[in-house]
């Protein structure tokens, strides 16, 4: 009989023991993901529709860090800080080429600026200021959210092609997009970029106009696109691509315009800012495009990543082919058709 207790006391703990472990190996991943701007690069499930999600709290939970721009992402992501990041072009090409960081995959579009029908991010100076053209930025001070963004290679690419020397000609100070507008007033700076929410406000666009655009420097933007290292994807790969499953409902669910007013309250109350600010162009043609099936446009990226090698921002051509698996990404779109 002792014999037996014993028995059937190790099966137990045996149970017990295999029971737990099947208990730790099914909590929720926490996808860290980085972001910038609301309702540009920020998830929606930071803020989206309770039910639209099959996921989230199942297999992963989601970990929003904010961020000022995309190369603070690079150092973060090289340290194990986050898990996920929304890399601009430039931001992804330094990582590889500067921080050495060959393991990095892009997995989605995020957005894309420039797309026919859709926005462009302009730069704006004053309307009574002194710059009229864009040789006239000579000499001037100018506004970059983070030294290497996407829009601040914009800028001196364009400053390039109208042969004034970006680091010699002109002054860079490096200002977060919601504080370009108070130093464009107050004379700090001579040009900002408008990114969206920003660029919408009325107040702005009274006394300041576009003198360029993102499109006019360097064409179609594959601007934002997500990024993961290769060891985090594939030791979660389920995760990740449930994630991309639910983004990609919120996506579309953001975007239906039956859904415009609902979809507009909810940003306003994660931003924190007037409804009526996002009510006219916000997920419609007026915002920035995202591919519904959310598949980054890998020529036009390329084109963008060629143009900072032939601006001497980077040494080496890269080839963005290399760095691609959208097999995640289809996957989770082949699941909600």
């Amino acid at each position: 009989m002792q014999w037996k207790a014993l028995a059937l006391a190790i099966c137990a703990t045996g149970v017990l023991s295999f029971t737990g472990v099947t208990a730790r190996s099914a909590e929720p991943v926490k996808l860290r993901i980085g972001w910038v701007v609301p309702g540009a690069d920020s998830p929606f499930l930071l803020y989206g529709k309770t039910g639209i999600t099959k996921h989230e709290g199942t297999s992963y939970v989601l970990d929003g860090v904010h961020f000022n721009g995309t190369p603070p992402m690079i150092t973060a992501l090289a340290a194990g800080e986050i898990d996920l990041v929304p890399f601009a072009y430039s931001s992804f090409a330094l990582a590889v080429e500067n921080a050495h960081m060959n393991d990095l995959r892009i997995i989605a579009d995020v957005f894309q600026d420039g797309v026919p029908g859709y926005y462009t991010n302009p730069e704006l100076v004053l309307k009574d200021g002194p710059i009229k053209t864009i040789a006239d930025l000579k000499g001037h001070v100018l506004a970059s959210n983070v030294t290497g963004s996407a829009v601040d290679m914009a800028v001196r690419a364009m400053l390039i092609k109208h042969h004034i020397n970006p680091t010699h000609d002109v002054t860079f100070v490096e200002a977060p997009f919601p504080n370009m507008k108070a130093e464009l007033l107050e004379h700090k700076i001579d040009l900002m970029t408008g990114v969206v929410p920003f660029s919408y406000d009325p107040s702005l666009l009274a006394v300041a106009h576009p003198l360029f655009t993102q499109k006019d420097a360097i064409g179609r933007s594959q601007m934002l696109i997500l990024v993961g290292r290769a060891s985090f994807l594939k030791a979660h790969r389920g995760a990740v691509v449930d994630y991309l499953e639910d983004e990609l409902r919120a996506l579309r669910w953001f975007i239906t315009p039956a859904n415009h007013d609902e979809a507009v309250k909810l940003l306003a109350t994660f931003s924190k800012q007037p409804a009526a600010r996002y009510q006219s162009w916000v997920f419609t043609h007026g915002d920035y495009y995202r591919d519904p099936s959310g598949k980054p446009d890998l020529a036009a990226l390329q084109e963008n990543v060629s143009l900072q090698h032939k601006l001497g921002f980077l040494k080496s051509d890269l080839s963005v082919k290399k760095y691609a698996d959208l097999a995640l990404v289809e996957e989770a779109a082949h699941r909600i058709k």
